[in-house]
């Protein structure tokens, strides 16, 4: 059908709400709003779906929710009853939506015969990793849109190991939910109470104390500014943060309830500066030494250092890198570091944490971009023990220490960087100090992300045009260093420019090109896999700080303008 057609079926539709009638009415004035709601579906990727929030077979919606969620009942019932019986856990953030859209797919599976358990309110999405893991349920889903918008929701799914779907599973889950034709003949209303489960108490304890488990030494004294910037977090981290005996950590109160409509910052992304505006107004108050930031659903963490003069907002890649240089350090000095220990790391990651890791004589894996590739390597270490997990991590604020989730886990991050805070403190050091005796050490290593949002489906194209084109006519220099190496996760092959010889790649499929410059430099350029983006990632290491800054800015520069030309 076309996607006015498809409009017209929604407005034909009997059974549609009055709220999405109406909302269609007024969409329909618009013709090219009208044809980006109606004119795909909304994809259900390998981690699940992801979009704004409206009417349309493009947009989120309990329409869309119950399509998504017949597929995977669909999926289960293919493994039989007692996956069915198994089921499955469903929590939710913040967002607009979310506790409908939660209703909504606990209901599409107890209509299917298939028990559902879920959250009494708003929890993280690592509690609800750990919750599938706890309850031995066959899957687990998260409503939820992480950092974007008001305007967007999402839906994310888990397997029964408690990590995103694996690429296999991700296809087989696609393809039942591309046979579910109609997602308004999806009837949820009829089903067996008994099948449907709230959670709530039980679960938070058990998950509290594994989080407890993280910390390494006695407490210190520290102060510290914590916010969940109106997400799923808040009540969490304070218990965790009682319960360890941190009583030096003030909360940001205009931030701590949930609230979707994130009515007191730009945007609830803790890789912004601005989020952590009214952080810093309550940290300069008492020159608090750290401020905290959790995005909506209690995955990724932000952090921001008192200096001595202002506060620093460190990136992702150097958060990992001093939460590194603690654990390791402190596992060593305990006697406690295994010589089979081993971190991971995307291969959009600095090589800064490889760097500390290495100096601890602890082996460092890279997988593809997305944490579900390291729930991957966990998940076979469960079946065949190869090594120690230590630690994983992504460049986008998303950390792992203990591997009773098989996420990233914001609320284990941020109780092991307070402890990492206040040890360092007791010390005559700051967390910045830390991290500027790592770049002497190690060198000084530079990332920049610069992404290019490019909407609709003229977007789409744009995106698969640029692609192509590095592929069909890749660059020879950037900033005038040569191109040493590329590699092309698609056809999974690494090109040696010089030699001219072609290897093979050993990890799955992935539309992501990577080039490693003579110096050391390194450019990414990646399709955002939830995001109408293209990410282009810049790394650097230079022997002093200035030099680094100046080679990742003229690096950066050099680059764009090469896409820019083409």
């Amino acid at each position: 059908m076309t996607w006015k057609q498809r409009m017209q079926k929604w407005l034909g539709h009997e059974g549609l709400d009055v709220d999405t009638k109406q909302q269609l009415q007024l969409l329909s004035e618009d013709e090219q709003l009208a044809e980006d709601a109606f004119y795909q579906d909304l994809v259900f990727g390998t981690g699940g779906m992801r979009g704004e929030i409206g009417p349309g077979t493009n947009r989120m919606n309990v329409y869309t929710v119950r399509k998504a969620s017949k597929g995977i009942a669909d999926y289960i019932e293919s493994f039989g009853e007692q996956a069915m019986k198994r089921g499955v856990a469903i929590a939710f953030d913040s967002r607009r939506m979310s506790p409908e859209f939660a209703e909504e797919a606990a209901r599409t599976f107890a209509a299917a015969g298939i028990r559902a358990y879920v959250y009494e309110a708003a929890r993280t999405t690592p509690q609800l990793s750990f919750t599938v893991r706890e309850l031995n349920a066959f899957m687990g889903i998260v409503i939820t849109a992480s950092h974007n918008p008001p305007e967007y929701n999402g839906y994310k799914v888990y397997g029964e190991d408690g990590a995103q779907l694996d690429l296999e599973a991700a296809d087989q889950v696609i393809g039942f939910v591309s046979r579910v034709e109609d997602e308004l003949a999806i009837e949820n209303d009829e089903y067996d109470s008994s099948l449907l489960e709230i959670l709530g108490e039980e679960l938070d304890r058990a998950y509290i104390d594994q989080v407890l488990t993280v910390q390494e030494t006695s407490v210190e004294p520290i102060s510290v500014v914590f916010t969940p910037l109106h997400g799923a977090s808040g009540a969490t981290v304070r218990r965790v943060f009682d319960e360890a005996g941190y009583s030096g950590v003030n909360y940001v109160k205009e931030q701590m309830a949930p609230d979707g409509e994130f009515p007191t910052v730009e945007s609830p992304n803790p890789e912004e500066s601005s989020a952590f505006d009214l952080a810093r107004k309550y940290g300069e108050e008492q020159t608090a030494d750290l401020l905290i930031a959790i995005d909506p659903d209690g995955d990724r963490v932000g952090a921001a250092v008192w200096t001595g003069t202002q506060y620093e907002l460190l990136t992702g890649n150097q958060t990992g890198g001093i939460l590194l240089e603690y654990l390791l350090g402190q596992k060593k000095a305990k006697g406690e570091l295994p010589e089979d220990g081993r971190i991971f790391k995307t291969i959009v990651t600095s090589g800064f944490g490889e760097a500390v890791a290495r100096s601890y004589g602890v082996e460092s894996e890279d997988v593809l971009t997305g944490f579900k590739f390291i729930g991957e390597k966990l998940r076979e270490n469960d079946a065949q023990h190869e090594f120690t997990f230590l630690f994983g991590y992504e460049e986008s604020y998303g950390y792992l220490i203990r591997d009773f989730a098989r996420d990233k886990d914001a609320v284990q991050a941020t109780l092991l960087l307070v402890e990492a805070a206040a040890f360092y403190k007791k010390q005559g050091k700051n967390l910045y100090g830390v991290l500027n005796e790592l770049y002497e050490r190690h060198g000084f290593y530079r990332e920049l992300l610069v992404s290019v949002t490019k909407k609709g489906i003229e977007g789409a194209r744009e995106i698969t045009q640029l692609l192509d084109g590095l592929r069909t006519a890749p660059p020879q220099s950037i900033a005038g260093i040569a191109v040493e190496k590329i590699e092309d996760y698609d056809s999974r092959t690494r090109t040696l420019v010089d030699m001219g010889t072609s290897e093979a790649i050993v990890l799955p499929q992935s539309n992501v090109l990577k080039y490693f410059l003579s110096d050391g430099s390194w450019v990414c350029v990646r399709p955002s896999g939830t995001e109408p983006k293209v990410k282009y990632y810049f790394g650097v290491k230079a022997a002093t700080q200035q030099e680094s800054d100046e080679k990742l800015e003229l690096l950066k520069e050099s680059f764009l303008d090469i896409v820019a030309n083409r």
